[in-house]
């Protein structure tokens, strides 16, 4: 009983913000692909709705021309965040890795990096921003994690050093606050 009161009371003192919950009728122009292509490769990824409704994050890595990644983007208005903020992501991936990126303002060069596997299972990853360092280029950078008071875009990127289709479907993604 008092596990379930301390639970209670830890629920209620959390305010979740939904960043993404994916839908038949969700719509998606706002999430733009990236692909190696913007350094000359010739990777190729897309982002739709499957029949199910689900964000569908798909395509093939090519390591030709220094290419070997495809990433999809998404901005909103800016969201508030603490110290002890994760964001949560319901997902079913291929039992390949990804990365989950989030940056605090969109035109920073630099995005704050995590790097998860998936179990080709629908699972909750989650992902505490604190824990999240910077990186350019695939270069960890020498600055400090996540410190910053708001987030505004969010990235999922694919590219594991080697020629491969990929597929991770994203079903809600949602900003925890304690």
């Amino acid at each position: 009983m008092k596990y379930l009161l301390a639970t209670l009371v830890i629920m209620t003192l959390m305010t979740s913000k939904i960043i993404f919950d994916f839908n038949k009728n969700s719509n998606i122009k706002e999430w733009r692909i990236v692909n190696d292509g913007v350094m000359g490769g010739l990777s190729v990824g897309s982002f739709t709705l499957s029949p199910d409704g689900h964000g569908l994050f798909a395509g093939k890595i090519s390591l030709e021309n220094n290419g070997g990644f495809s990433s999809v983007r998404y901005r909103f208005d800016k969201l508030q965040v603490t110290t002890d903020s994760y964001i949560s992501i319901q997902l079913k991936g291929d039992g390949k890795k990804y990365q989950f990126r989030v940056k605090d303002d969109s035109s920073t060069y630099y995005s704050y990096i995590t790097t998860f596997p998936t179990s080709g299972e629908w699972e909750e990853i989650r992902v505490s921003l604190k824990d999240m360092y910077p990186s350019f280029r695939g270069r960890k950078l020498d600055l400090p994690n996540f410190s910053k008071e708001y987030i505004e875009e969010i990235v999922f990127l694919f590219g594991n050093k080697r020629t491969e289709n990929f597929q991770l479907l994203i079903d809600k993604i949602v900003l925890h606050q304690p």
